[in-house]
């Protein structure tokens, strides 16, 4: 029987955001730095995720990679506590009918903000509430998609691995458990960024724009980028996004999977 853990799932979840944060955050801020700049006609333009990552240490330092970064521990653990959360809790459910049938984001100092809330107020005033879920729609799409992709690829190499080791008649053991959510968490994340990396370029250009009057819709976006930058420019920001995907979602994946051993939740 799949007991029900209720807030410990969500539990779980937070901490595996968390680690997200902590391991993905520069490759991100790098990302979107790329995103905004090298699909513009004019300005800075950085030859690549390498010139922009020295750029941002050498007029920033470290800290300049973690731009943003406490809105992204609020932001990302909220939504990672609330994705793995809803996650399990449906997978919990699944399971339960199954046995009763009998089957087995990047603010740029320029900006003057001096924190997240400062961020919030001011694009508040100047812009009105609808100002701070700018791109909200395509972030949803983003997400909703990706997210997807990511728990399908993560349910299916998660079973043929198990499945592989079962018949191979290896222990399983803390160690294999912990390599196998690297691998799953890693593969997931590639194909979550492979499959929506240009809605997450659409979503960028239409939160940085200063234009207000602006096309939100992600697609004439898109459509835009490709006639003046190439599919090159509909994937800006791949190699620093490939370099964090599969990281940052092993070490979510990791961290979730033992956080649910340490909580005492079942996991089938």
């Amino acid at each position: 029987m799949v007991e029900n853990s209720g807030y410990k799932d969500y539990l779980a979840g937070l901490l595996a955001g968390v680690a997200t944060v902590i391991t993905g955050h520069p490759f991100d801020t790098v990302k979107v730095k790329l995103q905004k700049h090298n699909t513009e006609t004019h300005g800075i333009k950085y030859r690549n995720a390498l010139h922009c990552t020295a750029r941002i240490l050498r007029m920033e330092g470290v800290k300049g990679l973690y731009t943003g970064a406490t809105s992204s521990f609020i932001g990302v653990a909220f939504e990672s506590s609330l994705l793995f959360g809803i996650y399990s809790q449906i997978k919990h459910l699944l399971q339960c009918r199954m046995q009763v049938q009998g089957t087995d984001s990047v603010v740029p100092k320029s900006s003057g903000y001096s924190g997240p809330l400062d961020c919030a107020l001011k694009t508040i005033k100047s812009e009105g509430v609808t100002g701070i879920f700018r791109g909200g729609s395509t972030t949803l799409l983003r997400e909703s998609l990706g997210n997807a992709v990511f728990f399908s690829v993560y349910e299916y190499v998660k079973y043929h691995m198990h499945y592989q080791l079962e018949a191979s008649s290896s222990n399983n053991s803390n160690l294999v458990d912990m390599g196998i959510g690297i691998v799953t968490g890693g593969l997931g994340g590639l194909a979550f960024w492979s499959a929506v990396l240009p809605l997450d370029v659409a979503k960028t250009i239409i939160q940085t724009t200063p234009d207000r009057s602006s096309s939100r819709n992600p697609f004439l976006i898109l459509n835009s980028i490709y006639w003046r930058a190439g599919l090159k420019g509909c994937y800006a920001g791949l190699g620093p996004t490939i370099m964090r995907a599969f990281p940052a979602n092993a070490a979510a994946i990791v961290t979730w999977e033992l956080a649910m051993k340490m909580l005492g939740i079942k996991h089938d």
